[in-house]
């Protein structure tokens, strides 16, 4: 076999390997670029699956009614995911899912002339029922915020039965009140982290 005849197959091999270095350089491109935004995906990660709107009414309602602004976005992250749109098969609007009866008899308490079903679509109408029937209940448990937390989902009755202020998560025998009270708590820690600036906690 001649020179020639030996020398080709390594020509063909060298020139094989270039494919493989432009993957390569493809590939090194994709995770800089990945490097460069990953603080703007994570952020966007976030955002979708802890969200967060309408901070300015939610710390204002938190200041006047005393009730944690976490806490707050918690319960409308659980209960609507902060969809004003949202409504329950028992009636339940909006971010905080108020019943119209409910809201009727909050707008009575808290001096509103006049309420319409309607109103519950609002964001700053919904967030201040809504904040109002927690301070209510977490006032009227003595603090006791599981209790409280338990009658938002399953009313005053039951709560009576597992024991009142007294009671513990543990004494919750609705897997639904016990997994809605336990998801809450965990997105109260969770906001109080994530947006602790927003929510008005004075972090970052």
């Amino acid at each position: 076999m001649s020179t020639r005849a030996r020398a080709r197959p390594q020509a063909r091999r060298r020139r094989g390997r270039w494919p493989i270095f432009a993957a390569i350089f493809v590939l090194l491109g994709v995770i800089a670029g990945v490097m460069i935004v990953n603080g703007t995906v994570n952020k966007a990660i976030d955002e979708f699956t802890l969200p967060l709107d309408h901070e300015d009414i939610i710390r204002q309602q938190a200041d006047e009614k005393g009730v944690d602004a976490a806490l707050i976005a918690a319960v409308i992250d659980t209960e609507s995911k902060f969809s004003a749109a949202a409504k329950s098969s028992a009636g339940a609007r909006g971010l905080m899912q108020i019943t119209p009866e409910a809201a009727q008899d909050i707008a009575r308490h808290s001096g509103a002339t006049t309420f319409h079903t309607s109103d519950l679509s609002d964001p700053e109408i919904n967030i201040k029922y809504g904040t109002y029937l927690l301070a209510e209940r977490i006032a009227f448990y003595g603090g006791d915020v599981v209790a409280a937390l338990a009658s938002y989902n399953a009313g005053p009755g039951p709560v009576e039965k597992w024991g009142g202020s007294d009671m513990t998560i543990d004494d919750i025998t609705y897997p639904e009140t016990r997994a809605y009270v336990e998801l809450v708590l965990e997105r109260q820690k969770e906001y109080r982290e994530k947006y602790a600036s927003e929510l008005g906690y004075g972090g970052g």
